[in-house]
């Protein structure tokens, strides 16, 4: 499949070990259409075979991470027309691909500027680490679009933030976390100047890339099995979650009142 949005650069750093992927839509937005979650979805395959390359840093562009799920995308308002089935098959896109980034080998790295909204924190959270610049903000937008907050997220920001801070950033959902609150709460594992988050990315993942792979490779994939082994638990019903969300009058009204740019009246219908 041709990548209209995503570019992976490889041998960089010590011993050709880094590799940056970026995905940048070119609109300083960087939403998630189907075609952009199909080619970040495959993307880790490029690296299945690859033992030559220790560290993969993701990054947007240098406005924006991304927006999240692309509600304009014509291919993603199909759903509306399309059988059940139909609706929990596309649904399954965005967790394959939050997935397949955190089953890579490699040790992988959010380097984030501007916003990182919805799909984009979802993505995120599934890497390893995640550095942002102090502009840079993220938001849960789902619940307030009539959704449940789904892509196997919850769990891995449970693990990174604790039951209370997930509840709270996924159900206030209108509610900016800054870099520094992101910081704070563990969303974040650094938190540098603007423009710099690229560049302190590829300072830690130089380091990474001096040690032993091997060995690295393995740890990584310990701490994941353990820190990921009751995951499916509290997510294997995500896509079914959300096509039943999707066929409520709160939907219908978050996501109109979303293109209206009005607030929403909910009534639990």
């Amino acid at each position: 499949m041709e990548r209209r949005f995503v570019k992976v650069e490889k041998g960089l750093g010590p011993q050709g070990r880094i590799a940056v992927v970026r995905f940048d839509r070119g609109d300083g937005i960087n939403a998630f259409s189907q075609q952009a979650m199909r080619e970040l979805r495959d993307v880790p395959r490029d690296f299945e075979d690859d033992l030559d390359t220790s560290v993969v840093i993701l990054t947007g562009s240098a406005k924006a991470f991304s927006a999240g799920f692309d509600l304009k995308d014509p291919e993603s308002r199909q759903r509306d027309t399309v059988s059940i089935a139909e609706r929990v098959h596309r649904q399954r896109l965005g967790p394959k691909m939050c997935r397949a980034w955190q089953e890579m080998e490699q040790v992988t790295i959010a380097a984030i500027e501007g916003h990182c909204i919805g799909g984009g924190a979802a993505l995120v959270v599934a890497l390893d680490f995640r550095f942002c610049g102090r502009s840079a903000h993220f938001r849960i937008p789902e619940v307030e679009l009539g959704m449940n907050m789904s892509w196997g997220s919850i769990p891995r920001m449970i693990a990174l933030m604790g039951p209370a801070r997930t509840k709270q950033a996924v159900i206030l959902a209108s509610d900016r976390i800054g870099a520094a609150t992101a910081l704070e709460w563990g969303l974040v594992e650094q938190m540098v100047d603007d423009g710099q988050a690229l560049a302190s990315a590829m300072a830690f993942a130089d380091r990474i890339a001096r040690q032993p792979p091997i060995p690295v490779r393995m740890t990584k994939t310990t701490v994941n099995r353990f820190a990921h082994a009751l995951h499916d638990l509290g997510s294997h019903m995500d896509a079914e979650q959300n096509v039943l969300t999707g066929l409520t009058e709160d939907y219908k009204e978050g996501t109109s009142a979303f293109r209206e740019k009005r607030t929403p009246a909910f009534k639990g219908r």
